[in-house]
């Protein structure tokens, strides 16, 4: 026999609380049956907050208790608190994954050999497009993180605005194959700026800091990613200019 929940959520025309679909979900995941009671009108919720003496919706009871909202009902089934907390990798590590996977298919679709110096060259290409794009979502915001370690970007701050631009240039020439000399030079200088910024804020001046490298929302610890970004653009700019 299921246990058995009472849950309130808004669910109106206007708007339909995510939270609340999300703890009717949690509920019967974890085996309860819902008698879900939906707040259809602002009036109608706000006469149940003022009724239950709460602030927000939803609130879920079990057994006549009230356990409260959304992340109270994931501690009372023991869960951690819901979203990402503190700083983590998993941007960066669903960035590079993807970036590898669409390299390696692209080398398939020319029937190439897939583990190569071109297929090397893809990943940072591919990888260096996307992490201009994730910058250029919002320019401000990632010049706003930007400019607390970039060296070059502390003195000129419009350096911050152009670098996801030479970053998207760079990666989309490699894509395009052109001429290494119109595009290795951008790569290593960006890179090589990129890399003593981070070696000093990190390593010498030991600053706790989130990189920009995926955004300026992005909560990525800058150190050894950040680094491995812009080894990478180094890399790839001197492979391009030995292949010339």
């Amino acid at each position: 026999m299921s246990r058995r929940a009472i849950l309130y959520r808004m669910d109106s025309e206007q708007h339909i609380c995510p939270f609340g679909l999300r703890s009717k979900d949690l509920l019967q995941r974890n085996g309860y049956k819902v008698e879900d009671h939906k707040l259809t009108s602002r009036a109608e919720t706000d006469n149940f907050k003022q009724l239950h003496h709460v602030k927000t919706t939803p609130q879920t009871f079990i057994n006549d208790e009230r356990i409260g909202g959304y992340d109270d009902l994931r501690q009372y089934f023991g869960m951690s608190q819901a979203g990402q907390n503190g700083t983590t990798y998993t941007p960066v590590i669903a960035l590079f994954s993807l970036a590898a996977l669409m390299a390696l298919a692209v080398q398939n679709t020319y029937h190439a050999a897939l583990f190569s110096m071109r297929t090397l060259l893809l990943f940072i290409a591919i990888s260096m497009v996307l992490l201009a794009l994730q910058k250029l979502k919002d320019l401000y915001s990632f010049t706003n993180s930007f400019i607390t370690y970039d060296l070059l970007a502390m003195r000129h701050l419009r350096y911050a605005y152009v670098y996801p631009f030479l970053e998207a240039y760079a990666g989309l020439g490699m894509l395009a194959g052109l001429p290494a000399i119109y595009v290795a030079p951008i790569s290593l200088f960006i890179g090589t700026v990129g890399g003593i910024s981070v070696i000093k804020a990190v390593y010498i001046d030991k600053r706790e800091l989130t990189c920009a490298c995926v955004g300026g929302d992005s909560q990525v610890p800058l150190g050894f990613v950040s680094l491995t970004e812009n080894l990478f653009m180094i890399g790839a700019a001197i492979l391009m200019l030995l292949l010339m």
